[in-house]
């Protein structure tokens, strides 16, 4: 005997519209208290340059470039800025009869960039391929 009439089996759903309205609140919570940070630059904490003592080389032209952009190829002023004319400056300079010589760059600290690199630029066009540049040893702490 069988009393039931209906002998069908509902079949399990999950419903999915109560699942996705949690995610969605979830979703807007951690849009609306997520802090964005903006980083505006960024930080380079420049070595220090120590030496035990400056060596003087016989074989080295010294080029130093002032604040205003001055440029002195071994304390003289040139009275052309271009690059050309550094690269002259540097082919004359060169001490004849020894091997290459050494560029060595006095730069002051508030001199344009631009112009350091036109020295540089300027000493590979004359065939220079040793270039160093000058620091000053830092000062003691107090």
């Amino acid at each position: 005997m069988n009393f039931r009439r209906d002998n069908r089996s509902e079949e399990p759903e999950i419903n999915l519209i109560p699942l996705i309205d949690v995610v969605l609140v979830i979703i807007i919570f951690l849009m609306l208290t997520t802090t964005f940070s903006k980083v505006s630059g960024l930080e380079i904490n420049l070595p220090a340059a120590e030496s035990e003592g400056a060596e003087a080389m016989a074989n080295e032209i010294v080029v130093a470039v002032t604040a205003t952009g001055e440029v002195l190829v071994n304390n003289q002023v040139l009275a052309e800025r271009n690059i050309d004319a550094l690269a002259a400056a540097l082919g004359k300079a060169a001490p004849s009869g020894g091997g290459e010589p050494v560029i060595v760059i006095n730069a002051d600290a508030k001199a344009a960039h631009q112009s350091v690199i036109d020295v540089m630029q300027a000493a590979q066009r004359a065939g220079f391929n040793h270039v160093t540049f000058a620091t000053q040893a830092p000062a003691p702490a107090q």
